[in-house]
């Protein structure tokens, strides 16, 4: 057994099949140049000049104070990469759907890096409307953060940006549009940060990103089921708007970079009477038609092959929109070593619920035999299918198979205990912030305390402070929540716990994590349920001058 190479993990299934796509170079790194002047020609206004709206006295996303920030992060090679959102049509594994992605695939193709280095991914828009690029989870400067009209101007369609900055921190992370509902398209893409001196020995490693899936199917769009999900198209159904047009409760447009108009909504995706026990109520408002791993629908499943005996690295990415997943390999103890990319004590565990945007990584010592990796959709009806493995024949797994791992022991991301190398110290708060998770599904109003996103929003933090963040969710829904350019501790009885980005608050329930304010800019705290955040569920943290 051995600790694989760079290049050995490079061929990796998964990331041959993006290979060919991205070019790439190395050279000697500079340090990170700001937005505007990075830009490449005939790209949308960049961060330099961008100041989003807001009151006066907070740091500004490409502030002297983010370029100091960044210039202790160090400059080492960097590697230049560029990426094509356009429309396309995909197959998803016997059925093909018209769809947005990154070079035509999906997912995305691998970007793949080693922590020290500097990152310089060009984004072309070939899309009929505007996008921008999320790296979900990495702590980055707060002008890369890819959130339109707050961090940049959203990039234009046949435009191009350069998202440029350092990548300090190891994990398993995934790229994301930012804009409306693109993510519940196929915009999205898996991101890979190799530690330098990984210390996991394995043999193999498997990337498996999870997906809900509608759009394309039988004319539906997410921006159309989120009309259908507004108390409008509640009342009238399908019909009552357009997929191109979005809102929530207020009658008003979330965002203002909505997808063009298309001539149907498609039949009505509203979920009714969903429920899971270990999400305490309702699961979720959306009736899938797909789940998807890797791309493929469980029925022509994609294919891990190893030796038995192999040790495997897992790495789990729930890239969803409004589905967790109960994930378990038939005949296998999953040993879990990191979550949302930072490294806790080993645990090991028969399943693994997975809230949106949330990451996993885990051990596996494969048997011998075929065995199907299930993530279960969490308290709706289907789930994606994957396949792990050892030998040449051509079993399947039928489609519907339910692994008893999946009613197995589970291990829910508060008992896990933070490896000792990035466990926060304890020590008290500077500075103390209870926000109030609200709305509801009658009215689909959801917000922070009864307000929703607006860009001019802050809640003032100060460079240097311990803040401890109190999320008290008031409705009867679970929700995601993730915090940007940052990871928090959560706490609990026996002191600060794991390290991740996001984390699942249940009903009536609160969640207390703590942070340190060490990445100066505007950042955003939203709920990742996608039809949440466009309909409100988001806010700003500003780090005060």
């Amino acid at each position: 057994m051995h600790t694989p190479s760079r290049r050995t993990l490079l061929r990796a299934p998964f990331a041959a099949a993006g290979a060919g796509l991205l070019a790439a170079c190395t050279d000697s790194g500079s340090h990170p140049r700001t937005g505007s002047s990075s830009r490449p020609r005939g790209a949308s206004a960049g961060q330099g000049d961008f100041v989003p709206p807001g009151p006066k006295g907070y740091v500004e996303p490409s502030g002297p104070e983010v370029r100091a920030a960044e210039r202790k992060r160090g400059s080492g090679p960097v590697r230049m990469l560029k990426m094509t959102a356009a429309e396309t049509t995909l197959d998803l594994g016997g059925r093909h759907v018209r769809t947005w992605a990154y070079h035509d695939q999906l997912p995305g193709p691998l970007v793949r890096i080693t922590a020290g280095d500097v990152l310089s991914l060009t984004l072309a828009n070939r899309l009929p409307t505007t996008t921008t690029l999320h790296s979900h989870g990495v702590r980055m400067r707060c002008d890369m953060d890819g959130v339109p009209d707050l961090t940049q101007r959203a990039i234009a369609t046949g435009t191009d940006f350069t998202y440029r900055f350092t990548v300090a921190h190891p994990g398993t992370y995934f790229l994301h549009s930012h804009v409306g509902l693109q993510p519940d398209r196929g915009l999205y893409a898996p991101l890979i940060v190799d530690d330098p001196k990984e210390p996991l020995k394995y043999d193999k490693e498997w990337i498996l990103m999870l997906d809900d899936w509608l759009d394309g199917m039988d004319g539906s769009t997410p921006d159309g089921v989120l009309a259908q999900l507004t108390p409008a198209g509640m009342k009238m159904g399908s019909m009552a708007m357009g997929p191109g047009q979005t809102g929530h409760g207020s009658g008003k447009p979330a965002s203002p970079h909505a997808a063009p108009s298309h001539k149907s909504a498609g039949p009505s995706r509203v979920l009714h009477n969903s429920h899971s026990q270990i999400l305490r109520g309702e699961a979720g408002s959306v009736n899938y038609p797909l789940y998807l791993a890797n791309g493929r629908m469980p029925t022509q499943p994609s294919t891990f092959r190893c030796r038995p005996g192999d040790r495997i690295r897992l790495r789990i990415i729930n890239a969803g929109s409004e589905t967790a997943f109960r994930v378990a390999l038939e005949g296998h103890r999953l040993t879990v070593t990191h979550t949302d990319g930072y490294p806790v004590e080993h645990r090991e565990t028969d399943t693994l619920l997975i809230g949106m945007a949330e990451r996993y990584d885990v051990l596996v010592t494969a048997k011998d035999g075929v065995f199907p990796l299930v993530a279960l959709a969490e308290g709706k009806k289907g789930q994606a299918l994957a396949v792990l493995r050892t030998d040449n024949g051509r079993t399947v797994p039928p489609a519907d198979v339910r692994p008893d791992e999946l009613d197995g022991e589970i291990i829910p991301a508060r008992r896990l205990v933070p490896a000792d190398s990035v466990a926060l110290e304890d020590r008290e708060p500077d500075r103390e912030m209870r926000v109030r998770v609200t709305g509801t599904m009658e009215k689909y109003d959801w917000g922070f305390d009864h307000q929703q996103y607006d860009e001019r929003q802050r809640h003032p933090v100060r460079a240097g402070e311990r803040v401890r963040l109190t999320l008290i969710n008031a409705t009867d829904m679970w929700h995601p929540l993730h915090l940007h350019g940052h990871t928090f501790a959560l706490t609990g009885l026996d002191g600060l716990g794991a390290r991740k980005d996001t984390s699942i608050v249940l009903p009536h329930r609160k969640l207390v994590v703590d942070f340190d304010a060490d990445n100066p800019g505007l950042w955003m705290l939203h709920c990742h349920n996608q039809y949440h955040s466009e309909s409100g569920m988001m806010t700003i943290l500003g780090y005060r001058k």
